[in-house]
């Protein structure tokens, strides 16, 4: 079986790697990269695929990586959501009692908020990843000290859970999407993202919107970011209910067109399943 290339931002056992198992499964060779620009490097130079998570269901949007695929010419094939599960890890033979640090992500630990506070004596610690954090421990052997990361990360590094699914709210997923230097089209009723910037006229954007609303279009996300380089002028990223193959999903586009500055579809693509 061939394998897939796919990179990935964080280090090995992050949210990212278990993502990309999930949605390539057993073809999958994950690729760990330092920043998400890296990811997006690695599709353009090797024309393989990446993963990226655009939002949390608790935190909002991850902002860079929609900057990041208004400036890449690559697009979205694919995406997928995952459940995340925060755990708090340490070196076997720890005690939750013996804990004096806590070292994870901001978010893991913002999203871990509610168990944390229930611990007594104990120093937050914010760290640049979940999957790091857990690498960090294990590696410097620090036996006072836990990391909150995937069980993926526990395995990886050796580490035992110490409890499982600590995130305050269990409803919180994260949305990744797939990058690859083709389009796709999708099989089954897909939907498509896109980008656009409206002109600078009274109502702009309600007659942007309209094209989509006379056809009976139904906008999944919208979601508006400035403009690099243009002050005080906006994107606004929108997912709809349809994909190219659809003929009046074409009409709108054209449509779309007329009433905007900047227009870029991002990609067209089956919606992802959700893995728990």
């Amino acid at each position: 079986m061939k394998k897939l290339y796919v990179s990935f931002q964080g280090e090995p056992g992050a949210f990212s790697e278990q993502a990309a198992r999930a949605y390539f499964g057993s073809q999958c060779n994950p690729v760990a990269r330092e920043e998400f620009r890296d990811v997006f490097e690695d599709v353009r130079k090797k024309k393989s695929f990446g993963i990226i998570p655009v939002e949390n269901s608790l935190f909002g949007s991850v902002h860079q990586n929609f900057d990041l695929l208004r400036e890449y010419h690559l697009y979205i094939v694919g995406e997928i959501k995952l459940r995340i599960k925060m755990n708090l890890l340490s070196l076997p033979g720890t005690q939750l009692k013996n804990i004096r640090h806590v070292y994870s992500h901001p978010q893991g630990l913002g999203q871990s908020d509610k168990f944390l506070r229930r611990l007594k004596n104990i120093q937050l610690h914010p760290f640049y990843d979940t999957a790091g954090s857990a690498k960090m421990i294990a590696e410097k052997q620090l036996a006072d000290s836990a990391a909150i990361a995937s069980e993926q990360a526990a395995i990886h590094y050796g580490l035992k859970i110490l409890k499982k699914s600590i995130e305050t709210d269990h409803r919180n997923f994260t949305r990744f999407v797939v990058l690859g230097t083709t389009p796709v089209i999708p099989k089954k009723p897909g939907k498509t993202s896109l980008l656009f910037a409206t002109k600078n006229s009274s109502g702009a954007l309600y007659q942007c919107l309209g094209v989509f609303a006379l056809r009976n279009i139904n906008l999944l996300k919208i979601e508006s970011r400035p403009f690099v380089g243009k002050p005080w002028e906006y994107l606004f990223f929108v997912d709809v209910a349809s994909d190219v193959k659809s003929k009046i999903f074409i009409a709108a586009i054209e449509e779309l067109k007329k009433q905007t500055s900047f227009l870029k579809i991002l990609g067209s693509y089956e919606p992802g399943r959700i893995v728990r």
